[in-house]
C-alpha cells in the first residue's frame, strides 16, 4: 500500500515566527484518519523565523527527533545540555520521565526542519539528549540510519523505540532501496521529486507505506529524503 499525502493537504498553523505543517493530528489540527502511522505519532514540517524559536516547555515519554533541513537549531534543556544542530544533521531527545527544553533559530535566515515524535517502547526512561553530524555525501544513493532503537545500529543516535529514522540523497535517475520487511514506512522528500511503486511524491509530500517488503525509490529530480521504519 502506497498513499501519497500532498503537502497542501497537511494541517497548517502559522504563528508568524513559526510556519508549521502537520502530517498527523497535532495541536489544533485534528484528522481522525491521520492520528499516527505505527509508532510514528508526529511529523511536523516547521519553518522557524530568524532569531526566534520555541521557549522552554516540557515533554515526557516521547522520542523526539529533529532533522534540520537548512540553517541550524540551538538546543538547551533542564539537564544542562546545550548544542547546535546544523543542516543535514540530527538531534534526539528522549523525554522519558520528564524534561524541559528550548529550541531556537539563532541565525539570520529561516530554519526549516522536520520534527518527529515516536512512541517509546515503554514509559519511564531516563531523559537524555544528543546530536550528531551525518554528512550528506555519506548517504548518497542509499539510506543511512540516523536514529534507531536497534542494537546493531551502533553509529546511529539511540532512541527507545522499535523504529529507525533514515536519510538518503538520491541523484536524478538513480534508485535507492530499503528492506522494510512488511513493516510500516513513512517517507518525506525534503527536496526533489520521487517515484515509488508508480506513485509520484514531490518535495514535502508525505508517503505512507505498508505491506511492502522492499521499498524502491526512484529520484525524478535530485532529492533529499527522510524515512521512518516503524512497527
Amino acid at each position: 500500500m502506497i498513499e501519497v499525502r500532498k503537502f497542501d493537504s497537511l494541517g497548517k498553523a502559522n504563528h508568524g515566527w513559526l510556519d508549521a505543517n502537520f502530517h498527523f493530528s497535532f495541536a489544533q489540527y485534528f484528522d481522525q484518519r491521520r492520528m499516527h502511522w505505527g509508532k510514528l505519532r508526529v511529523w511536523n514540517d516547521d519553518i522557524i523565523a530568524p532569531r526566534s524559536g520555541f521557549p522552554p516547555h516540557p515533554h515526557e515519554n516521547m522520542e523526539i527527533i529533529t532533522y534540520v533541513r537548512k540553517g541550524a537549531i540551538t538546543h538547551k534543556d533542564s539537564l544542562g545540555n546545550e548544542g547546535r544542530t546544523e543542516a543535514g544533521d540530527v538531534q534526539v531527545m528522549s523525554a522519558g520521565t520528564g524534561i524541559q527544553h528550548a529550541e531556537y533559530n539563532m541565525d539570520d535566515e529561516e530554519t526549516p526542519s522536520f520534527q518527529l515524535w515516536i512512541l517509546p517502547d515503554r514509559q519511564g526512561h531516563k531523559p537524555s539528549w544528543g546530536t550528531k553530524r551525518f554528512p550528506k555525501d555519506a548517504r548518497s544513493g542509499r539510506f543511512d540510519v540516523l536514529a534507531s532503537g536497534r542494537d546493531e545500529d551502533t553509529d546511529a543516535l539511540r532512541i527507545h523505540a522499535d523504529a529507525r529514522v533514515l536519510g538518503a540523497t538520491i541523484a536524478a535517475g538513480e534508485i535507492a532501496t530499503y528492506d522494510l520487511g512488511g513493516r510500516k514506512g513513512y517517507l518525506v522528500p525534503a527536496t526533489g521529486k520521487l517515484e515509488i511503486e508508480g506513485e509520484v511524491a514531490e518535495a514535502r509530500d508525505g508517503v505512507a507505506i505498508a505491506d511492502l517488503d522492499t521499498l524502491t525509490v526512484k529520484a525524478l529530480e535530485d532529492s533529499e529524503v527522510v524515512l521512518v521504519d516503524t512497527a
